[in-house]
């Protein structure tokens, strides 16, 4: 008998749940915003900015918006045991974000409520939707591999843990799911992830695994020492039974063809999701469209910057029910885990609205606009994608930083990319990248008009492992940790080529 399509009968109402995602979506919202203020009205937070009468969403709008330095005070003090700061009574847990790369480390609190509400809501309506999506699923007939980070001791606050996200859900996670996920948690919460690597391989490599959970760059990593270990190229192989892969934290279009190489099975299906520190925000609902659906009825209430007024002392700011369709938004976000229109620094675009679907387009801070380009992480993607599928190629990493004047007083960007598999020719890829560039992005083909501005673009091959070296250097393998794509500055792109040898 196949257990997975009893135990799918459990999921049916969430999946009914969601469905009302196409139809009340604004009414959704509001509960979530009145749910939130009303929680939240007693804390220090919510008498500052008189919560109690606070009665709609224009009267919230007198809360300003915060970035992280305005926050930190405030997390400093819930990290220290301090009780009703921004979130009501003691908050425990915090997760310590790698949304960028700089040495300077972010503590996202995370409350109980936020963790059951929104980021383990997150994770069950993964596999809800997956199911939906797959009736024929064997899902629960093996093991889940769950890649995760590690954590430690916050300060010393009794029974408080600082780290990953992902550690925090493993330490906190119900027993029984640790039933159906390997591996155990002290090999999953080990701080070492090379040492980490080694024994999920050792571990895993004969169990019935059937779906993978993880960032895409850390888990190829695993699956290929897996392989290694079992002297074979085919994961299904090894994994017969494996179907599908929640992946996120990075984009998966420069893994996606290589994970198709190693993976050899019709049956194997991908499904991303959107989940952060600050918390558990899209889903994918149909496989075969690759925007995801806004969750919205979460601990999460939403409102959304245009690009364009992202430097603006005073930004134009719409709740959801005004986006408009594929226009480019900075993301802010009020949580049950205390954060008040925090801009989490992710940017995105609307496809849809009826459910509210939309893909990530980068970062506010990952982008290049040094000569009025505005090339975002979207464009990216794109861009390398179709110069992969005209040369052969496969990428396993890269980072792009403009060059503003070089001895010749010539500007361009300059891309440092760790091949999989090499270009057939790399001066090709080159121009099919350019080339396409400019028509994914009007303002860099403006730029790039008659070589006045910009220069062709300058590929740079990187060293096998060099992206894998300079994130171990900076102490960052493993967990939600990520290499910088697109950057304004040449600060990272300078390191990189400094260990490019």
């Amino acid at each position: 008998m196949n257990s997975t399509k009893l135990i799918s009968t459990l999921f049916k109402p969430r999946q009914q749940a969601t469905a009302l995602y196409e139809t009340q979506a604004e009414a959704l919202q509001d509960k979530v915003f009145s749910r939130l203020i009303r929680d939240a009205a007693h804390t220090e937070w919510g008498l500052k900015y008189d919560y109690k009468n606070i009665k709609d969403y224009g009267d919230f709008r007198r809360v300003p918006i915060q970035t992280y330095e305005d926050i930190k005070p405030y997390v400093e003090r819930m990290r220290r045991g301090e009780k009703n700061v921004l979130w009501h009574g003691e908050v425990k847990w915090f997760a310590k974000s790698s949304g960028t790369t700089n040495d300077k480390s972010k503590f996202i609190p995370v409350s109980k409520e936020g963790l059951h509400d929104i980021h383990y809501a997150g994770g069950k309506d993964a596999v809800a939707l997956y199911l939906q999506q797959n009736p024929d699923s064997r899902f629960f007939s093996g093991k889940g591999l769950i890649l995760g980070g590690s954590h430690a001791p916050n300060y010393n606050v009794s029974h408080s843990l600082v780290g990953d996200l992902s550690a925090i859900l493993i330490e906190n996670i119900t027993p029984l799911v640790n039933l159906i996920r390997v591996p155990d948690k002290k090999i999953a919460l080990l701080s070492d992830f090379e040492e980490k690597m080694e024994r999920i391989a050792r571990c895993t490599m004969n169990r019935n695994v059937t779906n993978l959970s993880g960032v895409p760059s850390w888990m190829l990593a695993v699956v290929k020492r897996v392989m290694e270990l079992k002297g074979t190229d085919n994961l299904a192989e090894v994994w017969p039974n494996l179907e599908v892969f929640f992946h996120g934290g990075v984009a998966f279009t420069p893994y996606r063809e290589q994970y198709k190489q190693i993976i050899r099975s019709d049956k194997m299906h991908y499904m991303e999701t959107y989940n952060a520190s600050e918390g558990f925000f899209g889903l994918q609902n149909d496989l075969h469209d690759p925007a995801m659906m806004l969750m919205i009825d979460y601990g999460v209430f939403y409102e959304f910057i245009p690009m364009e007024d992202i430097e603006l002392e005073n930004p134009r700011i719409v709740p959801l029910a005004d986006v408009e369709l594929n226009k480019n938004y900075a993301m802010v976000i009020s949580t049950s885990c205390g954060l008040w229109r925090y801009m989490i620094g992710d940017t995105v675009k609307f496809v849809n609205k009826h459910p509210y679907k939309f893909v990530i387009t980068g970062r506010t801070k990952h982008f290049i606009n040094a000569f009025g380009e505005e090339l975002m992480v979207d464009n990216a993607e794109q861009g390398l994608k179709r110069a992969c599928e005209l040369t052969g190629a496969q990428i396993a990493d890269y980072s792009a930083a403009p060059v503003f004047m070089d001895a010749n007083a010539k500007c361009r960007h300059q891309w440092l990319i760790e091949f999989a598999v090499m270009p057939d020719s790399l001066e090709k890829f080159s121009t099919a990248l350019d080339t396409s560039l400019q028509q994914i992005n009007s303002d860099y083909e403006a730029k790039r008009h008659k070589n006045i501005t910009l220069q062709p673009l300058e590929v740079i091959v990187a060293r096998q492992g060099l992206f894998h070296d300079w994130l171990k250097e900076k102490g960052k393998l493993g967990g939600q940790h990520k290499v910088p794509r697109l950057s304004n500055t040449r600060d990272y792109i300078e390191e990189m080529l400094s260990l490019n040898r």
